[in-house]
């Protein structure tokens, strides 16, 4: 599950989604790091993350690099380290994958990407709070272009973001979507508390990923501590992650069928999702996962819970495989759908898009399947290839039965305990749990604790960097909606302005999460 590297260029087995580096050795210079990163991207290996921290967070010191990569073997990543202020080519020239990374590293770090064909601000962070009513926006030029404004405050209660639509009557020809209006500072405050008090914290960066948020951290933090971790807590972990899927997939299908007036199956997703997180509520006490992980533990399922949960699971399964049917063989849900919002297998492949976005375009990528945790099999990733609203629609029916399936296989497994010891811990770790609660040791110095988690969305990495004193000095945290964002602006090219909420509702992407 871990592994210790000793090089600029590190690599983690198969088997695990969480990796710790210890700096052993002197990272790459700037031109290496970006060398090396570019040899990558050239011979296939999927861009993750690429970010960066200063040195001296409170001053413009230099800065140390981090790319994270996915080859067949399993994570790898590539450190480097540059001036402050410096120049490098941008790999957005030639990897639009590394567009939002890149702009990122520039509003955070001051290091410039030269040729950059996009550098404009990603939240706004810093100084530049008070530009947000200044931002750069594209335009399009023609005696019968007009531009339509949407929000930051649009579609009722929800969070802000401004979408700035160029139409040609009313054909859109280009939507740029301009985020940043929350200022939350999240990895900042993940630095101001003790580890053992920030779970809470970390289950409120984005409300619906609950689960895939804490089990990241945990991870990352539970590397730090040299802390391996029984199969019980991986499995009920892995249980806790589908349920959250479940639900959340629920919560989009009924989306989509509210928006297309398909009432009927709108209604029963609703009532089907509210069985979903009433189960996780008996497990841990919260509809939304809350309290269900911890460091060194995971909440247990005792028989009582183990029957439960299948007898909703199954019943779960008779009711939307009904809906299902009964949306997918409806014409006029197939005509508002089908060839609306498409982006290419190649495209998707370009932008780095992820999650349920990229799977319906045809990008065979799953984390769960392509970093299977031992403890829990692999999941062969479930794809479409049309990448329009009926794909993404189509996905998420898929992989919500494909994991309730999988739930019920975990919970009629004998040799599965889910019911382990269950130590008291203190403070905020207090209360019954598999495992050892708490950190089992003092984190490592000089060490790079990372997870990466496939959410309900796509990929959720957390990276945590400590100093010579074994404390936290860096955070990283990244949503999969970073790099899906600029896929929804895609699938909007060449389509009626009136396609956007249903084309919006499909991609499903998270404000917070891309605001932090």
């Amino acid at each position: 599950m871990s592994a210790t590297c000793a090089s600029a260029t590190r690599r983690q087995p198969r088997t695990g989604l969480a990796l710790r580096c210890a700096a052993h050795a002197a990272p790459l210079s700037l031109g290496d790091w970006r060398s090396h990163t570019a040899q990558a991207l050239d011979e296939g290996q999927r861009l993750l993350s690429l970010f960066g921290w200063r040195v001296d967070p409170h001053a413009d010191s230099d800065v140390l690099l981090t790319a994270v990569l996915l080859e067949p073997q399993g994570l790898r990543l590539v450190q480097g380290y540059a001036r402050a202020a410096a120049h490098y080519p941008a790999l957005t020239v030639q990897h639009p994958c590394a567009q939002i990374f890149e702009r990122e590293l520039w509003e955070q770090t001051g290091l410039v990407p030269e040729g950059h064909p996009w550098l404009k601000p990603v939240r706004f962070e810093g100084a530049r709070q008070g530009d947000c009513g200044s931002y750069p926006f594209f335009s399009v030029r023609g005696a019968e272009v007009h531009e339509v404004g949407v929000g930051p405050i649009h579609a009722g209660v929800i969070e802000p973001g401004h979408f700035r639509f160029m139409c040609h009557g009313e054909t859109v020809h280009h939507l740029e979507i301009q985020l940043g209006y929350q200022h939350r500072g999240v990895e900042a405050l993940l630095l101001r508390q003790p580890p053992r008090r920030l779970g809470a914290l970390v289950e409120s960066i984005v409300g619906d990923s609950v689960i895939a948020y804490a089990s990241a951290f945990h991870a990352a933090l539970e590397q730090l501590s040299l802390q391996s971790m029984p199969t019980a807590v991986h499995a009920s972990r892995a249980i806790a992650l589908e349920l959250e899927r479940i639900a959340m997939h629920l919560a989009t299908l009924a989306g989509m069928t509210t928006d297309i007036a398909h009432q009927q199956s709108a209604a029963t997703y609703q009532r089907l999702r509210t069985a979903v997180i009433n189960a996780t509520q008996r497990v841990c006490g919260n509809r939304f996962g809350r309290g269900w992980i911890r460091t060194g533990s995971a909440a247990p399922i005792s028989a009582a819970l183990r029957a439960d949960l299948s007898h909703m699971l199954q019943a779960f399964l008779r009711d939307f495989v009904q809906v299902n049917t009964l949306v997918c063989g409806s014409r006029s849900v197939r005509a508002r759908l089908k060839g609306v919002g498409c982006v290419p297998t190649q495209v998707a492949t370009d932008l780095g898009l992820t999650g349920v976005v990229a799977r319906a375009s045809g990008v065979v990528l799953d984390l769960r399947d392509a970093l299977a945790n031992g403890a829990t099999p692999p999941y062969p990733p479930v794809t479409e290839t049309t990448g329009d609203c009926w794909a993404r629609m189509v996905v998420r029916m898929r992989e919500a039965q494909a994991s309730a399936e999988w739930l019920l296989q975990q919970l009629a497994n004998p040799e599965l305990d889910l019911d382990g010891p269950a130590p008291l811990g203190t403070g905020a770790d207090a209360g019954s749990a598999i495992g050892s609660s708490g950190l089992a040791r003092p984190l490592a110095p000089h060490t790079l604790g990372l997870s990466v988690i496939e959410g309900v969305r796509g990929p959720v990495l957390v990276a945590l960097q400590t100093d010579h004193a074994g404390q936290l000095v860096h955070a990283k945290v990244q949503d999969p909606s970073l790099a899906n964002w600029f896929g929804l602006a895609q699938a909007l090219r060449g389509q009626q302005i009136s396609d956007f909420p249903i084309c919006n509702k499909s991609f499903d992407l998270s404000y917070c999460g891309n605001d932090l």
